[in-house]
Protein backbone atom coordinates (compact mmCIF):
# COMPACT_ATOMS: atom_id res chain seq x y z
CA UNK A 1 0.00 0.00 0.00
CA UNK A 2 1.09 3.79 -0.83
CA UNK A 3 1.39 5.90 2.09
CA UNK A 4 -0.94 7.80 3.02
CA UNK A 5 -0.42 11.69 2.76
CA UNK A 6 -1.07 13.20 5.98
CA UNK A 7 -1.43 17.12 6.24
CA UNK A 8 -0.99 18.31 9.75
CA UNK A 9 -2.88 21.56 9.87
CA UNK A 10 -1.75 24.22 12.53
CA UNK A 11 -5.11 26.22 12.92
CA UNK A 12 -3.24 29.21 14.74
CA UNK A 13 -1.47 31.79 12.98
CA UNK A 14 -1.42 33.93 16.74
CA UNK A 15 2.19 35.51 17.89
CA UNK A 16 3.43 32.97 20.62
CA UNK A 17 0.92 30.24 19.97
CA UNK A 18 1.78 27.26 21.19
CA UNK A 19 -0.04 25.08 17.74
CA UNK A 20 3.85 24.32 16.29
CA UNK A 21 4.53 22.59 19.38
CA UNK A 22 1.70 20.33 19.17
CA UNK A 23 1.82 19.70 15.62
CA UNK A 24 5.53 18.97 15.70
CA UNK A 25 4.39 16.11 18.35
CA UNK A 26 1.88 15.00 15.87
CA UNK A 27 4.07 15.07 13.18
CA UNK A 28 6.18 12.92 14.76
CA UNK A 29 4.15 10.24 16.15
CA UNK A 30 2.61 10.04 12.60
CA UNK A 31 6.51 9.70 11.02
CA UNK A 32 6.62 6.29 12.81
CA UNK A 33 4.37 4.91 10.62
CA UNK A 34 5.82 3.30 7.73
CA UNK A 35 2.62 3.93 5.99
CA UNK A 36 2.02 7.41 6.02
CA UNK A 37 3.82 9.97 4.55
CA UNK A 38 3.17 13.57 6.74
CA UNK A 39 2.83 17.09 5.12
CA UNK A 40 3.53 20.10 7.22
CA UNK A 41 0.35 23.07 6.81
CA UNK A 42 1.09 25.77 8.87
CA UNK A 43 -1.66 28.40 8.14
CA UNK A 44 0.87 31.39 9.39
CA UNK A 45 2.48 30.16 6.14
CA UNK A 46 -0.57 31.16 3.80
CA UNK A 47 -2.07 34.86 2.82
CA UNK A 48 -5.44 33.53 3.05
CA UNK A 49 -7.32 37.02 3.37
CA UNK A 50 -10.36 36.74 1.63
CA UNK A 51 -11.96 33.33 0.16
CA UNK A 52 -13.98 35.19 -2.67
CA UNK A 53 -10.46 36.73 -4.06
CA UNK A 54 -8.32 34.03 -5.39
CA UNK A 55 -4.53 34.93 -4.75
CA UNK A 56 -1.09 33.00 -5.53
CA UNK A 57 -1.76 31.93 -2.26
CA UNK A 58 -5.03 30.27 -2.06
CA UNK A 59 -3.68 28.89 -5.12
CA UNK A 60 -0.66 27.14 -3.58
CA UNK A 61 -2.90 26.49 -0.27
CA UNK A 62 -5.50 24.57 -2.60
CA UNK A 63 -2.78 22.42 -4.23
CA UNK A 64 -1.34 21.12 -0.52
CA UNK A 65 -4.92 20.52 0.38
CA UNK A 66 -5.70 18.57 -2.81
CA UNK A 67 -2.52 16.85 -2.28
CA UNK A 68 -3.70 15.04 0.89
CA UNK A 69 -5.19 12.19 1.60
CA UNK A 70 -6.45 12.80 5.32
CA UNK A 71 -5.80 15.79 7.87
CA UNK A 72 -5.31 16.61 11.22
CA UNK A 73 -6.33 19.83 12.00
CA UNK A 74 -4.18 20.93 15.16
CA UNK A 75 -6.41 23.83 16.66
CA UNK A 76 -6.83 25.84 19.67
CA UNK A 77 -10.50 27.35 20.71
CA UNK A 78 -10.62 30.94 20.80
CA UNK A 79 -13.64 32.51 22.27
CA UNK A 80 -15.59 29.22 22.75
CA UNK A 81 -14.92 28.59 19.09
CA UNK A 82 -12.56 27.81 16.15
CA UNK A 83 -10.05 30.37 15.11
CA UNK A 84 -10.65 32.78 12.54
CA UNK A 85 -7.65 31.51 10.91
CA UNK A 86 -8.95 28.04 10.32
CA UNK A 87 -12.59 29.08 9.39
CA UNK A 88 -11.41 30.89 6.24
CA UNK A 89 -8.89 28.09 5.12
CA UNK A 90 -11.65 25.98 5.50
CA UNK A 91 -13.97 28.57 3.14
CA UNK A 92 -10.84 29.00 0.93
CA UNK A 93 -10.99 25.51 -0.45
CA UNK A 94 -14.13 23.22 -1.62
CA UNK A 95 -14.10 20.40 -3.87
CA UNK A 96 -10.41 19.46 -2.22
CA UNK A 97 -12.00 18.66 0.81
CA UNK A 98 -14.18 16.86 -0.01
CA UNK A 99 -14.22 12.76 0.65
CA UNK A 100 -11.42 12.71 2.84
CA UNK A 101 -11.09 11.88 6.25
CA UNK A 102 -10.15 14.46 9.21
CA UNK A 103 -9.00 13.88 13.03
CA UNK A 104 -8.67 16.93 16.09
CA UNK A 105 -6.00 17.36 18.13
CA UNK A 106 -7.38 20.31 20.41
CA UNK A 107 -6.02 22.58 23.17
CA UNK A 108 -7.40 25.40 24.85
CA UNK A 109 -7.99 26.30 28.50
CA UNK A 110 -9.27 23.69 31.08
CA UNK A 111 -11.27 22.82 28.38
CA UNK A 112 -9.08 21.70 25.75
CA UNK A 113 -10.60 23.18 23.03
CA UNK A 114 -13.40 20.83 22.98
CA UNK A 115 -15.63 23.31 21.92
CA UNK A 116 -13.50 24.23 18.56
CA UNK A 117 -14.00 20.69 17.99
CA UNK A 118 -17.12 20.07 17.52
CA UNK A 119 -17.88 23.31 15.37
CA UNK A 120 -15.04 21.54 13.29
CA UNK A 121 -17.44 18.07 12.73
CA UNK A 122 -20.06 20.28 12.01
CA UNK A 123 -18.15 22.57 9.26
CA UNK A 124 -16.13 19.56 8.11
CA UNK A 125 -19.40 17.20 7.64
CA UNK A 126 -21.08 20.14 5.73
CA UNK A 127 -17.54 20.27 3.49
CA UNK A 128 -18.33 16.76 2.90
CA UNK A 129 -15.03 15.29 4.98
CA UNK A 130 -15.46 12.27 7.34
CA UNK A 131 -14.37 13.22 10.83
CA UNK A 132 -12.95 10.45 12.54
CA UNK A 133 -14.42 9.73 16.33
CA UNK A 134 -11.36 10.06 18.44
CA UNK A 135 -9.67 13.03 18.98
CA UNK A 136 -7.39 14.91 21.45
CA UNK A 137 -8.21 17.12 23.54
CA UNK A 138 -5.13 18.71 25.62
CA UNK A 139 -6.24 20.81 29.02
CA UNK A 140 -3.60 23.37 30.19
CA UNK A 141 -1.58 22.60 27.49
CA UNK A 142 1.64 24.74 27.87
CA UNK A 143 2.01 22.52 31.17
CA UNK A 144 1.84 19.26 28.63
CA UNK A 145 5.19 19.46 26.60
CA UNK A 146 8.36 20.06 28.30
CA UNK A 147 11.13 21.97 26.77
CA UNK A 148 12.39 19.64 23.97
CA UNK A 149 8.71 19.32 22.96
CA UNK A 150 7.85 15.73 24.87
CA UNK A 151 4.10 15.11 26.18
CA UNK A 152 3.58 14.14 29.55
CA UNK A 153 -0.29 13.14 28.79
CA UNK A 154 -0.47 9.34 28.52
CA UNK A 155 -3.97 9.79 27.44
CA UNK A 156 -3.04 11.89 24.86
CA UNK A 157 -0.13 9.57 23.29
CA UNK A 158 -2.76 6.85 23.31
CA UNK A 159 -5.48 8.81 21.83
CA UNK A 160 -3.49 10.00 18.85
CA UNK A 161 -2.40 6.73 18.08
CA UNK A 162 -6.05 5.60 18.10
CA UNK A 163 -6.70 8.82 16.06
CA UNK A 164 -4.28 7.88 13.06
CA UNK A 165 -5.39 4.86 12.70
CA UNK A 166 -9.20 5.93 12.23
CA UNK A 167 -7.35 8.24 9.71
CA UNK A 168 -5.49 5.52 7.87
CA UNK A 169 -8.19 3.01 7.60
CA UNK A 170 -10.47 6.05 6.17
CA UNK A 171 -8.08 7.49 3.59
CA UNK A 172 -7.37 3.55 1.98
CA UNK A 173 -11.61 3.33 2.12
CA UNK A 174 -11.73 6.39 0.43
CA UNK A 175 -8.58 5.65 -2.02
CA UNK A 176 -10.19 2.35 -3.21
CA UNK A 177 -13.66 4.17 -3.57
CA UNK A 178 -12.03 7.13 -5.68
CA UNK A 179 -10.14 4.26 -7.74
CA UNK A 180 -13.66 3.33 -8.99
CA UNK A 181 -15.78 6.65 -9.19
CA UNK A 182 -15.60 10.15 -8.42
CA UNK A 183 -16.41 11.59 -4.96
CA UNK A 184 -20.69 12.47 -5.70
CA UNK A 185 -20.76 15.90 -4.25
Amino acid sequence: MKPIQLAVVVGSVRAGRVGPTVASWVRGVAAERATVEVVEVDLADFDLPNSLVPCEDSERFTRTVGGADAFVFVTPEYNHGVPGAMKTALDTVKYEWRGKPVGFVSYGGLGGGIRATEQLRQITAELHMVSVRDVVSLHRVRKRFDESGRIDDAAAVDGLGRLLDQLEWWADAVAGARGRADYPG
